[in-house]
């Protein structure tokens, strides 16, 4: 069968759907096979709000979940422009395809996903670093096709709903270091997580980097000031550090400009807790585990480093005394 004897199929070999062309094609059964939430949040309108719901009620709506709270296994991002889906297919030398373009048909803005081979985990188990790579290389293909900075991820055009556009482009899975290997030098820096710009408003998977960041640096201060009470550390020192990282986690959650769901700060707070407290593969914060003696000496020793640092700083931006006649 040429491209001429199925309309759904262009002679690219992309199958497009949408605009009346019917979805019972294997491009839909495939994307039913990569969508792995069981009870999604779906919508069809945004401004009435999302709702879980079964997979196959939210099929039937215009806005889905992308990814299940657990884990990530597809890569979105927003394109605001007219020419989105030119923007998305314009990959040579530029960042690797999209598996699928999902094109409003009445402004040309898209969403292109990407998925992955095998998922990012999300749960208080997950390690971070790959998480942090996932960040990295969904940033980079957002710069690739200048995506929305403020997308979070969270909620995607529906690839099988018939109001929107959508063209499958293939079916292979990519590793993250095959994606990142593909974007080369549109990969963003080591630290671009510590920008100022960037630690103001993280978005997509640099949320859940952001806070795990931010709440463990916070921690680790808290566990030492908590383990000053006992010469060895409880189990009341352990609930005390959990109450007040909660408070803390949600504190910076809420300054994200699209919240992180309920369900991954309480992740991460569990990974940081259960670090701090009880230790991950016989590794463990030495703050925890040292007794009182040894951390009210090493408390003291960091308060003066801190304050060393501090009067350095002041007296550097101190004007010359006795320069002026």
């Amino acid at each position: 069968m040429t491209a001429h004897d199925n309309p759904g199929v262009t002679d690219s070999g992309v199958t497009r759907v949408g605009s009346g062309h019917s979805r019972d094609d294997a491009w839909t059964g495939d994307f039913r096979q990569l969508w792995l939430p069981l009870w999604p949040l779906a919508s069809d309108d945004l401004l009435e709000g999302v709702y879980r719901q079964s997979r196959t009620s939210a099929l039937g709506r215009r806005y889905i979940e992308a990814n299940p709270q657990a884990m990530s296994n597809l890569l979105v991002v927003d394109i605001d422009h007219p020419d989105a889906a030119l923007r998305a297919l314009s990959a040579q030398g530029s960042h690797p395809m999209p598996n699928a373009i999902v094109s409003n048909r009445a402004n040309g803005h898209a969403h292109a996903v990407w998925a992955l081979a095998e998922p990012v985990i999300r749960t208080e188990y997950a390690r971070r670093k790959p998480l942090a790579y996932a960040a990295a290389v969904n940033e980079a293909l957002r710069r690739a096709v200048d995506g929305d900075k403020g997308y979070s991820g969270l909620i995607t055009k529906n690839p099988v709903h018939e109001h929107w556009d959508t063209e499958w482009l293939h079916a292979e899975l990519r590793s993250l270091p095959h994606l990142a290997d593909e974007l080369g030098a549109r990969m963003p820096p080591a630290n671009w997580r510590s920008q100022k710009a960037r630690r103001a408003n993280p978005v997509g998977l640099g949320r859940n980097c952001s806070l795990f960041d931010s709440a463990r640096v916070w921690a680790y201060q808290e566990a030492r000031r908590i383990r000053l009470r006992n010469e060895y550390p409880t189990s009341e020192d352990a609930d005390l550090l959990l109450a007040r990282l909660v408070e803390v986690a949600h504190e910076i959650n809420t300054e994200f400009g699209e919240p992180l769901p309920v369900a991954e700060v309480r992740a991460c707070v569990a990974s940081i807790h259960r670090w701090i407290t009880v230790g991950v593969n016989g590794r463990q914060f030495d703050g925890w585990r040292d007794s009182r003696t040894v951390n009210s000496a090493t408390f003291v020793a960091i308060q003066s480093a801190r304050g060393r640092r501090s009067g350095r700083a002041r007296r550097a931006g101190s004007p010359i005394q006795g320069g002026l006649q």
